[in-house]
């Protein structure tokens, strides 16, 4: 998580919304960093997720990430949680929850749908005041 808390701080300084990730081997080597890169890209899918994910992909040169873990500073939203199963990542691992654009424990509950391919591990709120301060932090100096 700690890798993830220093992408969300580096996509703030950037002005993105604060939220890093990482993808973790089997033996727990980073394998991909990333922080939003939204506004950077004008790409609405180019959150943290997605673009460890994909980057992650291309180091191991495969489009399944069987075996790896997913770390990120914030609760999925219902795209990077079904692209998380696309991918088949074993477990997904996040900090602050969203009860209002969360899509793991919160609103569509992706994973938990019967009709899911796969259902990773989910670890919820993991150093999760971090996580969460980071985005209020973020919003409140954003509105002035």
């Amino acid at each position: 998580m700690d890798l993830a808390l220093a992408e969300a701080r580096s996509a703030a300084r950037r002005g993105e919304v604060p939220v890093g990730a990482v993808i973790l081997s089997a033996t727990g080597l980073p394998l991909s960093v990333a922080g939003n890169e939204v506004e950077a890209r004008h790409d609405p899918s180019a959150h943290a997720e997605m673009l460890a994910m994909r980057k992650a992909a291309q180091v191991i040169g495969s489009t399944r990430l069987d075996d790896c873990t997913l770390v990120v500073t914030l609760e999925p939203c219902p795209m990077c949680a079904a692209a998380a199963v696309h991918f088949r990542v074993k477990r997904i691992i996040f900090g602050a929850y969203d009860p209002k654009g969360g899509g793991v424990d919160h609103g569509p509950r992706v994973i938990d749908h019967p009709t899911c391919l796969r259902h990773p591990e989910i670890i919820g709120g993991v150093r999760e005041r971090e996580s969460s301060l980071l985005l209020k932090d973020f919003f409140r100096q954003l509105r002035g």
